[in-house]
């Protein structure tokens, strides 16, 4: 009786962490988009500054503008890459469970 209690209790676990890494990998993909989303709104101001507004050192605030939208685009890459791979670490640690998961299904 205990040992069917403590297998119902591991394929539990074994099914939140998998729908926890789940929903992290889904909300990485949103942080990414948000992040390419607000580098590109900073490079559209930097080609709107140039076209609408004629001030003096419109070329100069469009590069800022540009520079500002690599960055943020670089930062968000990065930071993308990084937790895609913490998340692949995460999921070794379901292992323990996963065996016994895979010895009651046979």
């Amino acid at each position: 009786m205990n040992t069917q209690t403590n297998n119902n209790i591991n394929k539990d676990l074994i099914l939140r962490e998998r729908l926890a890494l789940q929903r992290t990998s889904m909300s990485n993909d949103t942080t990414l988009l948000s992040f390419i989303r607000t580098a590109l709104y900073f490079s559209i101001a930097g080609m709107s500054v140039n076209t609408l507004l004629k001030v003096n050192y419109g070329l100069w605030i469009e590069i800022v503008f540009w520079a500002i939208s690599l960055c943020i685009l670089t930062i968000g890459i990065i930071k993308y890459f990084r937790q895609k791979q913490s998340l692949r670490d995460s999921e070794k640690h379901i292992g323990d469970y996963k065996l016994n998961w895979e010895a009651d299904d046979e």
